[in-house]
């Protein structure tokens, strides 16, 4: 079951009728997606997100939601807290605690069994004297179908904290929450498993990507996939995400991984971090300040000792590697001969593209 934190906004739980609370409930949104790109909004002034890999990067859960909460507070009250599943994890964020792993079952079992939201139920173990959610996970689960019907059953699930979201905690249209404002400029990029997790978040997940489609159209949610290429940039392909399921299959399947097999003249590892859209002007030098180029062979002229980027103050190289000759499209009149290598300074590292007899920054890796 999927370990998640709650940011609840008690005064954003009501939809108004100009929208205010749900522009400010967007605004949220915004505050949480600094700690985690993968932000649900379960219903108005209710979102959750993914809390193992965060918790992991910023130092642990009880760090992770003082961050959240600081976050989210700034923008409107909120409670913040991290459970097992998404029903405990509201009631963790009502509570402001955090409820160790795998301690769900122990956390619900003096909760009144009203808490499931359905009246009925709660009427009908009343009578039988079950008044809280463990007396009511006790409950043998051979007898729970045939007494308490389906959604007595799934409430015994949940009541146990061996299911982690009641039906009546649903994705709401993510236009509602987007406001009035028109749709942004570009598409939306989904990261799939990208802090871990699947089963209800990834259908959560799916929930409001398909919403997002029918805000923004088809080719408004795209994800990424690797692919052969020489470059950082020739090996990343956004593809339109699919109702179906992640792209590269259906019912859920996870986007295709990169191709096994080696691609000829390809940049080794690690990639970079940024992917520079243009292409930024550099100048490469040796110990005398002459020129460093690329010869017809495809080898340097000269020993590279210092770089200069953008016409920036000269920086000495604390390393370097390469270069990586790439000759494409020979047999056609678009051919391109270019090379590429890696240079260290003291602040930065860079993949430089050397074409036409200059040097530009492609890529930088931190």
């Amino acid at each position: 079951m999927d370990r998640l934190l709650v940011v609840r906004c008690p005064g954003l739980l009501v939809e108004d009728e100009g929208g205010a609370g749900l522009r400010t409930f967007a605004e949220v949104l915004a505050a949480v997606e600094a700690y985690c790109p993968w932000v649900t909004p379960v219903r108005p002034g209710i979102c959750s997100l993914p809390a193992r890999g965060p918790a992991r990067y910023f130092g642990g859960e009880e760090a992770l939601v003082d961050l959240v909460h600081e976050a989210a507070s700034g923008v409107a009250p909120a409670e913040v807290g991290i459970a097992d599943g998404l029903f405990a994890a509201v009631l963790a964020a009502r509570r402001g605690v955090v409820v160790p792993a795998g301690r769900t079952p122990a956390f619900l079992a003096p909760l009144p069994v009203a808490i499931l939201g359905q009246p009925d139920l709660a009427e009908l173990l009343d009578r039988l004297g079950v008044r809280t959610l463990g007396e009511f996970a006790a409950l043998p689960d051979a007898d729970i179908l045939g007494r308490f019907g389906a959604d007595g059953a799934h409430g015994h699930r949940v009541a146990g904290g061996r299911s982690g979201e009641l039906a009546d905690l649903r994705q709401p249209r993510i236009s509602r929450l987007l406001g009035t404002d028109g749709a942004p400029d570009a598409p939306v990029v989904a990261e799939p498993g990208f802090w871990g997790g699947v089963s209800d978040a990834d259908a959560r997940a799916a929930r409001c990507l398909v919403a997002t489609q029918e805000l923004l159209g088809p080719d408004g949610v795209v994800t990424a996939h690797l692919q052969g290429g020489r470059s950082p940039a020739e090996r990343s392909r956004l593809v339109t995400w699919t109702t179906g399921g992640w792209p590269g299959g259906g019912g859920g399947a996870r986007p295709v991984p990169e191709p096994g097999a080696p691609w000829p003249g390809r940049i080794p590892p690690p990639a970079p971090a940024v992917v520079h859209p243009d292409p930024v002007r550099a100048d490469l030098a040796d110990t005398r300040g002459e020129s460093v180029r690329v010869s017809a062979r495809g080898l340097l002229t000269t020993t590279p000792d210092r770089l200069s980027v953008e016409g920036g103050p000269w920086e000495p190289l604390s390393g370097w590697a390469g270069p990586w000759p790439a000759d494409e499209r020979w047999w056609s009149r678009s051919r391109r001969r270019a090379a590429r290598l890696q240079a260290v300074t003291a602040r930065s590292a860079h993949l430089l593209l050397a074409e036409r007899g200059r040097w530009w920054v492609e890529a930088t890796y931190d």
